[in-house]
């Protein structure tokens, strides 16, 4: 392949439709914009969805349903050697101690312990969710999960 050979794939560019060319074209006389009103005019521009005054579609349908996604707010994933760098042994994790580690911010504050590296530290985890692997990784280590 070189810079000489390449072509488009068919149908990746069009031609530009010129209008107002003669009636020959086929796109001669209103030039495409039908007949008389406003989109016939010079320097037309409604905003997307303007219905001409009618009430638009997307008013007139009815809004229903639930949208979860302000409840479907994903955890944030501390992994078991993260625990390892910032506390020390003996120490009782909570959310708020995970917090001021630095682990979870105002966008997420749900936070759950992944079983991600080692750990051989003694912690007490108190009402941090913990996947089944981190759970066994923080009880062989001498700590307890509640």
């Amino acid at each position: 392949m070189e810079l000489n050979n390449l072509t488009n794939t068919p149908g990746a560019r069009h031609r530009r439709k010129r209008v107002g060319r003669g009636c020959g074209s086929g796109m001669g006389k209103t030039s495409t914009r039908g007949h008389k009103g406003q989109a016939a005019r010079k320097g037309h521009k409604q905003k997307l969805g303007f219905e001409g005054g009618q009430m638009p579609l997307v008013r007139r349908i009815p809004k229903r349903g639930f949208n979860n996604a302000a409840f479907n707010a994903k955890a944030l994933g501390v992994n078991l050697a993260d625990l390892e760098k910032k506390f020390e042994s003996g120490a009782e994790v909570t959310v708020e101690t995970l917090a001021k580690a630095g682990f979870s911010d105002n966008k997420r504050p749900k936070v759950k312990i992944l079983g991600t590296g080692e750990l051989t530290k003694k912690l007490t985890v108190k009402g941090v969710p913990c996947s089944a692997s981190a759970k066994a990784k923080i009880e062989a280590a001498g700590g307890t999960v509640a």
